[in-house]
């Protein structure tokens, strides 16, 4: 990737430079960057992002930089850094229409008009003296009310808000048949806190869904085309160095067989075909299980019905594979003049539906098991899941050939 040799002079083009670039990188950047188009960018790119740059840009850019933000989008940024990672608070931008209950429709729009010169607004709030959100005030509704009416008879009451505090994939899922274009937060004492943009909430949780497959393989959240090969070979290293370990141990799984291998040579043949396709059996079960998680779909209680499902697929897939299997290895065993085509072809039908019914509880188990470790149910998992797969079966296959052939 060439390295960028102009540094972009307006908001937009800079947004757009730093949102292709890894946090390390665009922290960078924005030490080289004048003040002012830093600090519109950041405001483009939403808080949240901006937070996660400036963290890692030196303290003096990051104290320039804050500087000259809106003393109201300053204060919004430090509030919203005492939220949880992960939860609506990260991403609020202030709220600048902001009414009582008590003022008419003309005063209204007067505001209005002062600060629309300044800042895009979408809907007005309405709150109490001690600053709960009481209603949302419509523009359309303001067009066509009388100018002396009261906004506590033009708002709309008991309206719909996201708490800063919930995380991301809750209010996902809050939202879904909501589709505004801003949602006011409140904290738990109902006060308007704050209000984030339902673009950019939904683009938060589709970034932080999209970390999953890159976790699942030992790649670091952060990490991009942009990123540096150094940065890269130090965070994926590590894992593969951890794959290799567990490799070593399906390789001694086979090792212990050797003499049913020298025996019967047509079993090497069959073992890529087992591990392939118990892996892909337990990827499945992996997947729909870190996609239950994610969803906050997946409760304790429903471990013991979770397994018992992936066990049956595994079964019920595996036995169905390992027949088409089976029957390939029957065949072949019969090409090469083997007297044991028959058993051979049997020993592969049940050692595929063996491996398949462990692939696909160990595809449930290790995520669920991470989480409980503390871990990131996606982080690595399928280096686990992988040996388990490996291990399963191959060491089927081996064993049933060994106890037929003693």
């Amino acid at each position: 990737m060439k390295k960028m040799t102009q540094i972009p002079s307006n908001p937009e083009d800079m947004a757009k430079a730093l949102a292709q670039l890894d946090t390390s990188a665009a922290a960078k950047l924005l030490e080289k960057a004048e003040t002012k188009t830093a600090m519109s960018a950041l405001r483009l790119m939403g808080p949240h992002t901006a937070e996660k740059i400036l963290a890692l840009a030196p303290a003096e850019v990051k104290e320039r930089i804050k500087s000259a933000l809106p003393s109201e989008v300053r204060e919004q940024w430090a509030l919203n850094l005492t939220f949880p990672r992960e939860s609506v608070g990260r991403l609020m931008d202030p709220v600048y229409a902001v009414f009582s209950p008590q003022m008419t429709v003309r005063q209204t729009i007067e505001e209005l008009r002062n600060l629309v010169k300044r800042e895009f607004i979408t809907y007005g709030y309405v709150t109490d003296s001690k600053k709960q959100l009481i209603g949302v005030v419509v523009m359309r509704d303001l067009l066509f009310a009388d100018p002396g009416t009261p906004l506590s008879q033009v708002m709309l009451t008991e309206p719909f808000s996201l708490r800063a505090d919930m995380p991301l994939m809750d209010a996902m899922r809050e939202v879904i048949t909501r589709h505004y274009p801003v949602y006011p937060v409140t904290n738990s004492r109902g006060e308007l806190v704050g209000a984030v943009r339902g673009g950019r909430l939904f683009e938060a949780q589709a970034i932080e869904i999209s970390f999953q497959a890159g976790s699942m393989v030992g790649v670091e959240k952060e990490e991009k085309l942009s990123t540096p090969w150094p940065r890269s070979f130090k965070y994926r290293h590590p894992w593969l160095q951890l794959n290799l370990l567990t490799a070593f141990i399906a390789g001694a799984v086979v090792s212990i067989f050797q003499a049913t291998i020298d025996q019967i040579v047509i079993l090497a043949a069959f073992l890529p075909v087992l591990a392939g396709q118990s892996g892909n059996s337990g990827c499945q079960a992996l997947a729909v299980t870190i996609r239950g998680m994610t969803l906050h779909e997946y409760k304790k209680e429903h471990m013991r019905r979770l397994l018992a499902k992936e066990g049956l697929l595994g079964l019920l897939n595996g036995g169905v594979i390992g027949l088409v299997a089976g029957v390939a290895m029957y065949f072949l065993a019969v090409s090469q003049g083997n007297p044991l085509a028959f058993p051979l072809g049997l020993i592969v039908v049940a050692a595929m539906a063996g491996a398949c019914v462990v692939s696909g509880i160990f595809g449930t188990i290790v995520p669920i098991t991470l989480r409980r470790l503390g871990a990131d149910p996606a982080t690595a998992s399928s280096i686990f899941l992988t040996t388990a797969t490996d291990v399963a079966s191959m060491g089927l296959l081996l064993l049933l050939a060994t106890l037929f052939l003693t």
